[in-house]
């Protein structure tokens, strides 16, 4: 009897645990999409990677969330902070004028996003999805990702490391390039300021 109680108090903080990360990781998703200043939003999605971490827990998937907060809510949102407060309140100078067309393509790809989602589950709820497959004791184990990252997927592996060096660059490219127009913005204003004549005095 203890052990069946044990085993439903188990269920019970399992299905807590997941209802709470997964409300955690709608409401750091819409937080996002909301926040209009970039780098709270940066810190949005470092809680939304943390959130989807303890779903994989759940799934057993102890390397992949390990990875999910090392790599992603580690090392790749660090860069995106440092991006951020290196560019500071400029961020959108650079994507000045071209707004609609980013608003556009948000929306397509959110669309699209929904759209694959939606099919997945029709067809989930079909049982057109409900077919086992054969997966062997060591699948998703770290030697057999570490192998398939070094052998099969090696070039993806890489194209990926030079894609996230290629953004740090770029970003600390844009944000030098702001701060000089900005500096120049302020010393143009400065010298206007000084070769206008004082104001006459009231009378």
């Amino acid at each position: 009897m203890s052990l069946i109680l044990a085993s439903t108090a188990g269920e019970v903080i399992v299905w807590i645990v997941w209802v709470l990360a997964g409300l955690a990781l709608l409401a750091s998703g819409f937080a996002v999409i909301l926040f209009s200043n970039p780098f709270y939003s940066a810190l949005a999605l470092i809680a939304n990677l943390g959130s989807l971490a303890v779903l994989y827990l759940l799934l057993s998937a102890e390397f992949v969330a390990a990875a999910q907060v090392l790599v992603y809510a580690g090392a790749v949102m660090v860069m995106f902070l440092f991006v951020i407060a290196y560019i500071g309140h400029r961020a959108d100078e650079p994507f000045a004028g071209r707004r609609s067309l980013a608003r556009v393509a948000a929306v397509v790809a959110a669309t699209a996003l929904l759209v694959e989602i939606v099919v997945v589950v029709v067809q989930d709820a079909g049982g057109r999805l409900s077919t086992s497959a054969d997966i062997a004791d060591s699948f998703g184990s770290p030697s057999q990702i570490g192998t398939l990252f070094l052998t099969d997927h090696l070039l993806a592996f890489e194209v990926t490391s030079i894609i996230l060096l290629v953004g740090a660059v770029g970003g600390v490219v844009l944000g030098s390039g702001a701060r000089r127009r900005s500096g120049d913005d302020e010393e143009e204003s400065g010298a206007a300021t000084v070769g206008q004549p004082p104001p006459p005095e009231a009378a």
